[in-house]
């Protein structure tokens, strides 16, 4: 079968690999599509080289069918559409006790620390396997993943009908959660200073921003008649977008903290106790957000289409990768697994 390994210093071999016949309470999926992944950039750039054991099969959104199930597997049959919650908790440990299994301590993250879907044949733990609709079409099923992870962050942004929300960053997840806070009710105004992907966002009907050559800050005052945003999502891992949210918010506001930053960023702590802000982290995701993301999709609601670039051969990851470093107009490329 195809499979692309990750061999360090950005290297990508194109090769083969023996499936991995499902273990009794396993399912193995005939992967159909791959999204490339952020985090999949970071480990082409290295920056998981401590966590990843090379050669490295990346990959963690994606859609298939079954293909094989083991013996005590229930629920799940062979030709069944299919997408991965890639995540494979201890169940011991202090956060998997207190039923946070998805920010467990001990957390296996299907893709980095273990095999992950960039090959024909993915061999999966049965709890990580979420049935489709049939309805359903597997490209836009390959962004489930990333929709659960927009799900989650604006479920525990509390966004409600009526909030002014503003996302800072608008890559792929920026904007889903744009989209999924709409889909809440929520007035969204998304600040960006890619050009191209603003000019997507706002044919996607949402007022945008470049916090470059605007004064983001003075434009929500100005919306918001002095009062600032709601719920504030940070998703660009930048240190102004870390500055900058905390200005934004109204009294008792909440900046939702999605991105992953790379050195700590300074945050205006001040702001937070002036105006009595709340500051939250969200990761990943859990079960309750994949199902809605699953019943979002499913709806045709959401227009996920229009979030896919490209859909490329397996073989055509590095180039993928080589895109994503270029900026311009890139959202979402899919490889055809």
């Amino acid at each position: 079968m195809k499979a692309v390994f990750y061999e360090g210093d950005r290297r990508i071999r194109v090769g083969t690999c023996t499936p991995r016949p499902p273990g009794p309470n396993e399912v193995q999926i005939q992967v159909a599509y791959g999204g490339i992944c952020g985090t999949d950039l970071h480990i082409f750039h290295g920056a998981m080289d401590r966590r990843v054991r090379m050669p490295q099969i990346m990959g963690h959104e994606m859609s298939g069918r079954v293909h094989a199930v083991g013996s005590q597997v229930q629920g799940i049959r062979v030709g069944d559409p299919v997408t991965v919650m890639p995540l494979d908790p201890c169940g011991v440990c202090p956060a998997c006790q207190a039923g946070h299994s998805h920010i467990c301590h001990n957390l296996k993250f299907l893709g980095i620390d273990t095999p992950g879907a960039f090959q024909s044949f993915w061999t999966v733990p049965a709890h990580t396997v979420f049935r489709l609709p049939e309805t359903l079409s597997l490209q836009q099923a390959a962004l489930i993943e990333p929709l659960a992870v927009a799900c989650h962050d604006v479920r525990l942004g509390e966004v409600k009908a009526g909030d002014q929300v503003v996302v800072i960053g608008g890559g792929p997840i920026g904007t889903l959660i744009a989209l999924v806070a709409r889909e809440q009710g929520a007035h969204v105004l998304v600040s960006d200073v890619n050009p191209h992907r603003l000019a997507l966002i706002q044919e996607l009907g949402f007022q945008v921003v470049n916090p470059l050559e605007e004064d983001l800050p003075g434009l929500v005052q100005q919306q918001t008649n002095g009062a600032g945003a709601d719920v504030v999502f940070e998703v660009s891992g930048s240190a102004a977008g870390a500055r900058t949210m905390t200005e934004l918010l109204r009294t008792r506001g909440l900046a939702v903290v999605v991105a992953i930053f790379g050195q700590p960023p300074a945050v205006d702590l001040f702001r937070v106790f002036w105006r009595e802000l709340r500051l939250r982290g969200v990761r990943v995701y859990e079960q309750e957000d994949f199902q809605r993301a699953i019943e979002l999709a499913a709806s045709g609601r959401l227009p996920l289409d229009k979030l896919i670039t490209s859909v490329r051969p397996l073989e055509q990851l590095q180039a993928g990768f080589e895109e994503m470093e270029q900026g311009g107009a890139n959202m979402k490329i899919l490889l055809e697994v």
